[in-house]
């Protein structure tokens, strides 16, 4: 969706459908100048509580000439002290979704103007782009009669300078696309995203944003000593691979980065998942989804930052060359894994990605995100991402970049009484404890193989798919990870903490 901008007054500017603000517990200007058009009827509205100004609600009413909008969408914003660019966001997602459903294809809005703070126009513009968004690559049915947004104006008043806010949509606009990226790969199929696929898709990336890009195949995994991931893809067809990307746009200093989980498929291995539901491990690649999300957002952005972006990548198969329950793996840091789960596949090729950045880049910090334990899911649900790590200024500023994205994360502790867990009677650990506190186990597994760098763990297990639409986000595949990531590097990395 184009978005274009305009100096015009609200009221007399012509579009199919005028998106307008409303707060419940005060009517603003643009809202009574609207009613006084309209002979009061928006009013009569909040009279018979058919429309109250509620977050998560909107209206849309005809106009019947008596404004150049043809239609007018309210759009509720809840009480006015409590407004904040996730309400704005959520707001202009709500707002997408009307529109969509009146199959109204160009509009403006005047919704930023409600707010009035320095990241209105961001978040009404983000909230538009991601809740416009559709993954409809395999649906052959109706295509003439599908519905997509043409484009949307914004307005602001008379001669406001309007350089700043078009760098402020253009920001928007390249981190939406990220997002978008991020979930078109995990909406794809397990037989179209493959190890191979994600290869593809990082090269091409590299081509279009002038980032390097290197593949590592078999061979090299081998020559490295990294059985760990060699171990979960034996029982497929599709090869291994390790993708690392390096973007430099920050000079001389160390690069921060960034370790996405590609089990493009994870069937379990011979520690085999139940069948019902099985259909959704296609989504076991979100971590590199976003991690590819983030690298070509970074890169169009040019932030002046250096990002590498590393991907494990495989399928998780049953077969006959398969990994076993009982089998002891060697690592790349030399660590020897007992087998106990090989449906705990995540952290093993994790493990050798982690000791591979921080012995290859020396990096200032390590953020690996993985779709990791369903604990996670047990214990935060579908609302926040896990944060776990031990290094308190990195954890403080993932927290701000959290409050300042929407993206909400929770701390969980890694506590080493959480190791006592993760031993093994006949190798230096095993790869899957108990049930109790399952989510902090793999973390504390994966601390193992980072050193001293600082590092930080998201487990997006419970984040990274939605079985409802929420307002910037339809159902399914959410893109997390990546406007979390960006604010973080936008605003320096642990510095801003």
């Amino acid at each position: 969706m184009k978005i274009a901008l305009t100096c015009t007054t609200a009221l007399d500017h012509p579009t199919p459908a005028l998106v307008i603000g409303c707060f419940e517990d005060e009517k603003n200007e643009l809202f009574a100048a609207c009613d006084a058009r309209l002979e009061g009827c928006l009013q009569r509205l909040a009279d018979n509580r058919e429309f109250s100004g509620k977050l998560k609600t909107a209206r849309l009413i005809h106009t019947l000439g008596k404004l150049p909008a043809e239609r007018l969408l309210l759009v509720g914003l809840g009480k006015k002290g409590e407004l904040d660019d996730e309400r704005l966001r959520q707001a202009a997602g709500n707002a997408a979704a009307a529109l969509r459903g009146a199959r109204v294809a160009t509009f403006a809005s005047a919704l930023h103007l409600a707010a009035g703070t320095p990241g209105a126009v961001e978040a009404c513009c983000t909230g538009f782009l991601l809740g416009s968004y559709s993954f409809e690559a395999y649906k052959t049915k109706d295509r003439e009669e599908r519905f997509a947004f043409d484009g949307m104006t914004l307005l602001f008043p008379d001669h406001a300078p309007l350089d700043a806010a078009q760098e402020t949509v253009y920001r928007a606009e390249i981190v939406s696309q990220g997002v978008a990226l991020a979930r078109d790969l995990v909406s794809h199929p397990g037989n179209v995203v493959t190890p191979g696929y994600l290869a593809r898709t990082a090269s091409e990336l590299a081509a279009r944003r002038g980032v390097s890009c290197r593949v590592l195949e078999v061979g090299e995994l081998e020559k490295l000593g990294m059985n760990a991931l060699l171990a979960v893809g034996k029982g497929s067809v599709e090869p291994p691979r390790l993708i690392v990307l390096e973007y430099r746009g920050g000079g001389a200093a160390r690069p921060t980065v960034l370790v996405g989980k590609g089990v493009t498929f994870d069937s379990g291995g011979i520690s085999i998942k139940p069948g019902p539901g099985m259909e959704e491990m296609k989504t076991d690649m979100a971590g590199a989804a976003a991690v590819l999300g983030t690298l070509d957002a970074v890169a169009a952005l040019k932030l002046p930052v250096n990002l590498v972006g590393i991907i494990p990548t495989v399928e998780n198969m049953p077969s006959g060359t398969a990994y076993k329950p009982g089998d002891v793996i060697t690592s790349m840091s030399g660590t020897t894994i007992e087998i106990t789960n090989t449906d705990a596949e995540g952290r093993m090729i994790l493990c050798d990605a982690l000791h591979y950045a921080v012995s290859t880049f020396n990096p200032a910090a390590v953020i690996d995100l993985a779709t990791l334990t369903g604990a996670c899911v047990v214990a935060l649900g579908h609302e926040a991402t896990a944060v776990m790590s031990v290094d308190p200024a990195l954890v403080e500023a993932l927290k701000k970049a959290s409050e300042l994205s929407g993206e909400r994360i929770w701390e969980l502790p890694l506590w080493d009484d959480y190791g006592e867990g993760m031993k093994s009677d006949i190798a230096d650990l095993k790869n899957a404890g108990g049930r109790d506190g399952g989510a902090i186990l793999a973390g504390w597994f994966l601390k193992q193989f980072v050193g001293s760098t600082p590092w930080a763990h998201l487990d997006i297990a419970g984040t990274a798919w939605t079985g409802k639409a929420r307002p910037y986000a339809p159902k399914g595949a959410t893109g997390v990870g990546v406007r979390l990531l960006i604010e973080y590097l936008r605003r320096g990395g642990e510095k801003a903490a």
